[in-house]
């Protein structure tokens, strides 16, 4: 399968998967918040598949994910779930795609 497309249905599974886990939570600006996780979840499923490393592909995962999660968690001080979340889903992405 074609690395673009594996990670366009990567990266809108993440990012569905984020946002079904934020729409019971309260925030201020709900609506800025999901399409921001969404558009961040994305982007780590996307680039796990079209990035190229010579490393393991759920070490990829994990580096990606972290890396993409860190600047959304130091904004919002929640740095457990949001890196939490990367990291997993980074490592799970990367070790089906790896």
């Amino acid at each position: 399968m074609n690395s673009i497309f594996l990670g366009i249905i990567s990266g809108l599974i993440f990012g569905l998967l984020s946002v079904l886990i934020m729409l019971p939570m309260k925030f201020e600006d709900k609506l800025t918040a999901i399409i921001g996780s969404f558009i961040n979840r994305f982007t780590i499923g996307f680039l796990i598949s079209v990035t190229v490393l010579p490393i393991y592909g759920w070490t990829k995962g994990i580096l990606i994910g972290l890396l993409i999660s860190i600047p959304d968690a130091l904004i919002t001080k929640a740095y457990l779930p949001i890196i939490g979340l990367g990291v997993i889903g980074g490592a799970i992405i990367g070790g089906f795609i790896g």
